[in-house]
This record gives C-alpha cells, sequence and structure tokens, in this order.
C-alpha cells in the first residue's frame, strides 16, 4: 500500500524551520502536522538501547498525556521507534522525519514500514525533505536538523559520547533550543553522552514532571490536564507575541517577525517580561 504525500508550499513550511541556519528548500508531507500551539518535543537516542532506555523512554512518554505536546523522532529502529510507539499509546500525535523519502519504496528503515503507516492512522505524520530518495549516510546529519529546528526541545535517551545522537543536540542548542538529558550509569557507555550533555548545561530528566515544568506546563495532582494559555484579554499586539513564541526565539528574530521598530519591540517585550508573561532565556524568549 503506498503512503499519500504531497509537496508543500513555502507558506505551508513549520516556521520554525525558516529560523534554522539552513532552511529546506523543499519539504513533503504525510498526514497532518499538529497545530501550531501545540508544543513540539523531539526524542531521540540509542538505536541498540538497553532495557533501561527503553523503561525511561515509555515512561516519561507516557506521563505526557494528556497535554498538548507532539513528539519528534526519525523513524529509527531504537528509541526512536520507542519514542514514536509511546506517544502512540498515550494518544499524542507524533511525528516522524524519517533519513529517506516519504514514498513506500524508498522509506527507511524497511522494517518501520508498518510502523509508519500506523503514525498515519493515529493522526500523525512523516515528514522529509525528500520525495522518493533512497536513504543515504550524509541524510541522517541533514535529517537531524530538521528534527533538531521543528521543536522547542530536543530529549536525549542514552548515546555513546560519539554518536549521532549527539548531532541533533548540538544542532538544537546552535538553534536556541532547549535540550534535556536522562542521566544514566556511570557504567554503562550508553549513558556517556547524557551525562556529558548534562555538564555541559542540559537540563536533567528524572520524570515526565521534569519535561512538563520545563516546557512550561503545570502539572494537576488527580490528573494530566493539559495547560490552557487565555490570551483573550490581552491587547492585541501582546497576542502576537505569545502566539509567535510557540518555540523560544531569539529576540532580534522575534521582533522582526513582529515587523515592529526594534526600540518599540524592545519596550514592548521589557513591559511583557515586568508583566510576567514571558522571559529572557540563554535559549531566547519564552513564554512563562
Amino acid at each position: 500500500m503506498d503512503i499519500p504525500y504531497r509537496a508543500l508550499s513555502k507558506e505551508e513550511f513549520p516556521s520554525q524551520l525558516r529560523e534554522i541556519p539552513q532552511p529546506p528548500k523543499t519539504l513533503f508531507l504525510a498526514g497532518e502536522l499538529p497545530p501550531p500551539e501545540t508544543v513540539l518535543l523531539t526524542v531521540v537516542g540509542a538505536r541498540k538501547h538497553s532495557p533501561y532506555g527503553r523503561e525511561v523512554c515509555e515512561t516519561l512518554i507516557a506521563g505526557l498525556a494528556g497535554y498538548d505536546i507532539a513528539i519528534i523522532s526519525g523513524l529509527a529502529l531504537g528509541i526512536d521507534g520507542v519514542a514514536h510507539e509511546a506517544a502512540m499509546a498515550a494518544g499524542l500525535r507524533t511525528v516522524a522525519v524519517p533519513g529517506s523519502g516519504l514514498d513506500a519504496d524508498v522509506l527507511y528503515p524497511r522494517s518501520h514500514l508498518g510502523l509508519a503507516r500506523r503514525i498515519l492512522t493515529h493522526g500523525g505524520a512523516l515528514l522529509s525533505e525528500y520525495a522518493d530518495t533512497k536513504a543515504a549516510p550524509w541524510m541522517f546529519p541533514e535529517r537531524n536538523r530538521i528534527m533538531a529546528g521543528l521543536a522547542r526541545a530536543t530529549l536525549v535517551i542514552e548515546a555513546e559520547e560519539k554518536s549521532g545522537t549527539l548531532i541533533t543536540a548540538r544542532m538544537a542548542t546552535d538553534y536556541n533550543r532547549d535540550v534535556f538529558a536522562v542521566p544514566g550509569s556511570i557504567f554503562s557507555s550508553l549513558s556517556q553522552g547524557p551525562n556529558k550533555l548534562i555538564t555541559l548545561g542540559a537540563a536533567p530528566i528524572r520524570s515526565s514532571a521534569d519535561i512538563l515544568h520545563a516546557l512550561g506546563f503545570t502539572e494537576d495532582d488527580t490528573a494530566s490536564e493539559q495547560l490552557v494559555f487565555d490570551w483573550s484579554g490581552l491587547p492585541e499586539v501582546e497576542r502576537k507575541v505569545m502566539e509567535a513564541l510557540s518555540v523560544p526565539k531569539r529576540r532580534d528574530l522575534l521582533i522582526e517577525e513582529l515587523a515592529l521598530p526594534v526600540s518599540a519591540g524592545n519596550i514592548l517585550l521589557m513591559k511583557m517580561e515586568i508583566a510576567g508573561l514571558i522571559t529572557e532565556t540563554p535559549s531566547g524568549v519564552r513564554r512563562c
């Protein structure tokens, strides 16, 4: 059975991807991307994960159920596949960014063709710069920049110190996105990557609550309810700021997107920060 997909027009490209240094020139989509207000979290990790890595991935994503969060991953063997499956089990949308074209004849890895179709059945999406191009080694780093650029944050679950997973984390940092990492045993080679990221400033993740807090959600003691943002009482220009901050953005890029004079934009952002609506962190301006 074929996988139906279409080419996106430039106007349909996710706004987050227009900000990265090498934005895609073409994008092909199967299914539907989450709406702009959904918080996107990229989850990456080792292909040959440990039982600990699988359990951590499944547990953390299960704890996000009920929140307006979508999981991004690369459809690869290992943690990627676990993340997609866990997202669907939790009732969350998931978006796969394979290191190949989307055509069923070339989709990689072949063993995850069924997973790709289940993602679409569950309301998720497949996204690639290529339509019918077979996977090649050079495509995976390029794919990683799409995953890092799409999401507000990247979560690393198991990775050796020198691995492709850490390329995605480095790109997320370069793009002013947050990086989260799950700590692990000092005796496990699969924990060396996340442990190193934590020493370099990544947020250590020990529970789903850590993720929710870092993404700006509040945790309800009795049920996982989505934090609803109501900006109807804000002036129009402030609403536009909040809507533009679906992911943290550099101050200059945000002001440019709002089409405001620099001085007026800086004054507006200062007032909103004093009011507790936004804050500025090393990853950029973000909602409080």
